[in-house]
């Protein structure tokens, strides 16, 4: 058929069944719908709190400019997650006339499962008082309903030592809530300039979605590709513009999808080693072990301790020179949405090699450890005012008493 949805066959009577080339056009397309209905319902209703927002703002609105990582300076809406579970929530209906009851059940079983992270980031999103601690024990008693709900259980890491405590229940539980917290607590730690934690996930997503098709999961492939619909209809309105955040429920229930995603991928699919999904979310995670490594070792300060010297903070304070010194509310959206570029090149250089190796595990440890020297190599350039030329966007010309740089040295 030459990946057309064409067929001889002649249209026939009502009742009768329909032609092969027909069925599998259809199937062929049901990702696609599931793509689409989750963007559309995605873009809508964030458009809709957008402007509810506007109009009512309430506590929707994102007005505390005093903490370290906060680089913004206007009021926002950051609760750009609601969106994101709607398109889901849209998608999941579908399984049910596309792909069956088991695949409803399993979709619907992830989004009823991710109820505890979502609501505990919207319950900061909204007072702003639940603790990081606390926000991810509700990850984490997500990670546990998952488990036992869905099946989604990590049984296997291919590190030497560790496959033997996997492989008891017990081990597996713990290796799983490590991971499904970790992840979802990593995409939080990202969630810092306009389009930098969404187009990771999207990213993060399409290789989950390539591989899920590539070894015939079909209802992995069209799971993940749900998901790129759905951020992208929040991404529509994130990026560059900056006119909704998408706050901890939005960080936190994504990266517990993405977690999720990835782990039925594993638990569905003997063939995509356990380093895949590893690879594919290394930058967020190790920016989060570095910052807690810095945080706790260097500055002896709690690893929970929000700062403003996270890569992203840097590359918007040191890469992003034409605008230092500029504090117009349009010259700093502008700077900070010119920062996520450099941020998705950096999470693309771990996910393209992770979706041409997929089920080579030597090769995936290799590639970790490429990554984990070469962020070091660049936080500490860029923190010593040691970035290369070629990386700053647009110096601007120094004049008598013009400010240099928005942070001091650390």
């Amino acid at each position: 058929m030459n990946g057309r949805c064409t067929g001889d066959a002649q249209p026939t009577r009502r009742g009768a069944r329909a032609p092969v080339a027909v069925r599998q056009c259809s199937l062929r397309l049901q990702p696609v719908r599931h793509f689409l209905l989750s963007f559309a319902v995605s873009a809508a209703t964030t458009l809709w709190i957008v402007h509810i927002a506007k109009t009512r703002p309430g506590r929707l609105l994102d007005d505390n400019f005093s903490q370290p990582q906060k680089l913004h300076s206007v009021a926002v809406p950051r609760v750009g997650g609601i969106g994101i579970v709607a398109g889901l929530f849209a998608s999941a209906v579908l399984f049910g006339w596309t792909m069956g009851p088991e695949a409803a059940r399993i979709a619907f079983g992830l989004l009823a499962c991710a109820v505890p992270a979502f609501v505990a980031g919207l319950v900061h999103d909204f007072t702003d008082t639940l603790t990081p601690r606390g926000r991810l024990a509700a990850t984490a008693f997500s990670a546990v309903l998952a488990y036992f709900v869905v099946g989604t259980a990590l049984r296997q890491v291919d590190i030497p030592g560790l496959d033997q405590i996997a492989a008891h229940p017990a081990g597996a539980l713990f290796f799983t809530v490590l991971a499904v917290a970790g992840i979802a607590n990593a995409v939080n730690i990202i969630d810092g300039l306009n389009g930098l934690a969404s187009m990771c996930v999207i990213l993060m997503l399409a290789a989950l979605a390539y591989v899920g098709f590539a070894v015939g999961d079909s209802l992995v492939g069209t799971l993940a590709l749900a998901g790129i619909g759905a951020v992208l209809g929040f991404f529509l309105w994130n990026f560059p513009a900056g006119l909704i955040f998408l706050g901890d429920g939005g960080a936190y229930f994504l990266g517990f999808y993405v977690a999720q995603v990835a782990l039925l991928l594993l638990v569905r699919n003997d063939d995509v080693s356990p380093l895949f999904p590893l690879l594919v979310c290394i930058y967020p995670v190790f920016e989060t072990l570095f910052s807690a490594y810095r945080r706790y070792w260097l500055r002896a300060s709690p690893p929970s301790l929000p700062d403003g010297i996270h890569l992203h903070s840097l590359v918007y304070r040191r890469l992003m020179r034409w605008a230092v010194g500029d504090r117009s509310a349009k010259a700093m959206a502008r700077r900070n949405s010119m920062s996520s570029p450099y941020l998705w090149l950096l999470c693309s250089a771990s996910i393209a090699p992770a979706v041409l190796f997929w089920n080579n595990t030597n090769v995936l440890a290799s590639f970790l450890l490429l990554f984990s020297a070469s962020y070091v190599l660049l936080y500490r350039r860029i923190v010593r005012f040691k970035s290369p030329r070629w990386l700053r966007l647009g110096q601007r010309p120094t004049a008598p008493g013009a400010l240099q740089d928005d942070n001091p040295p650390t």
